[in-house]
């Protein structure tokens, strides 16, 4: 009996042992942690687009041509022109003006619409004190919508002061704008008897009365181109005009007037015929009685060279022209060409 309770006792132990055993090696389930890598984002830095190109063409008015130099007179208003392209808004420049080495005057321009925005514009008025050579200078510094750009651009302002004997530049413009109004005179470059003439002439044609002085006011209407010849026969083809309360002749191809002359007409005792007639003769050099080549297109009434031809009606009858002016007119008429003379 005791035996047998020993026996079963070891036989419980060593099942409790067998168990314990077991479990020592059952396999428990775990879980591994899943580890996440951060993942880095480099973002490359965009550089940013490059500004448009800008031009800009610049352009003077109030200005002359004397040869390639652009030319005025100081204190005389000048406007500076400019073409940008392309347009964009709120876009300046800044113009700079020199005279010589001075810098007279700085501006801020804005640049304005135009063209349907195909390109902007520039203007600005400007006065210059004195005679010199003027500098324009203008620029635009770049902008993140718009790049650099820059242009210049330069005239003369001439001494304005000139009498018989004078030459020079202001002379030659003078006699330019004298010419373009289509007032006879050979331009030499020098104020000479023709001067004065052609000068007496324009202040005729402006109802300034007669004189051969240049004047501030005379100057200004010149370069202002003041003043034409109205042709009141422009159905005649080529013809003679004397307007002889004006006291003047134009010769005239229709409506296109070709010289203008200053003239004495005949005295109130000796009047001028008035009326439509036509060249019949022509006589060159002198006459017995002073008359110098003569176009006669009324009895003894011609159109000649005479000296004196004075400032005001002091003829016979006849158109007379001074001596210095009278081959020119010649040289210009012909038989049969009409001759209006009228008040």
């Amino acid at each position: 009996m005791r035996r047998w309770l020993i026996a079963a006792a070891v036989m419980v132990v060593g099942a409790a042992g067998l168990g314990m055993a077991a479990g020592a090696f059952a396999t428990t389930p775990t879980t591994t942690p899943t580890v996440t890598t951060p993942t880095t984002t480099v973002t490359t830095p965009t550089t940013p687009a490059p500004p448009p190109k800008g031009s800009l063409k610049l352009s003077l008015t109030g200005v002359s041509s004397l040869g390639h130099t652009q030319v005025t007179i100081p204190h005389r208003k000048v406007h500076v022109e400019g073409t940008v392209r392309p347009f964009v808004r709120r876009q300046h420049v800044t113009m700079s003006v020199y005279l010589g080495k001075q810098l007279l005057h700085t501006y801020r321009v804005r640049i304005r619409y135009a063209g349907d925005g195909k390109y902007g514009r520039v203007s600005y008025p400007i006065q210059i004190p004195d005679a010199g050579n003027v500098r324009i200078v203008v620029k635009h510094d770049g902008t993140p919508q718009l790049a650099s750009f820059a242009a210049k651009d330069s005239f003369e302002t001439l001494n304005p002061q000139a009498g018989f004997g004078s030459r020079g530049d202001f002379v030659r413009l003078i006699q330019q704008r004298l010419v373009a109004l289509h007032l006879y005179l050979p331009q030499t470059g020098v104020y000479d008897s023709g001067t004065g003439l052609a000068i007496d002439a324009y202040h005729r044609l402006l109802h300034w009365g007669t004189s051969q002085t240049l004047d501030q006011r005379t100057v200004n209407a010149l370069l202002d181109g003041q003043g034409s010849f109205k042709v009141r026969d422009p159905g005649a083809g080529r013809h003679a005009e004397g307007n002889l309360t004006d006291q003047l002749l134009a010769l005239a191809n229709g409506s296109h007037v070709y010289w203008i002359f200053p003239i004495s007409s005949g005295k109130p005792s000796t009047p001028t015929i008035t009326g439509h007639f036509h060249v019949y003769s022509r006589v060159p050099g002198y006459l017995p009685d002073g008359m110098y080549y003569s176009d006669f297109f009324y009895g003894g009434y011609a159109i000649h060279g005479y000296n004196p031809a004075p400032d005001y009606p002091a003829s016979h009858g006849c158109m007379r022209l001074p001596i210095v002016d009278a081959i020119a007119a010649f040289n210009w008429l012909a038989i049969g060409d009409v001759v209006d003379s009228y008040h």
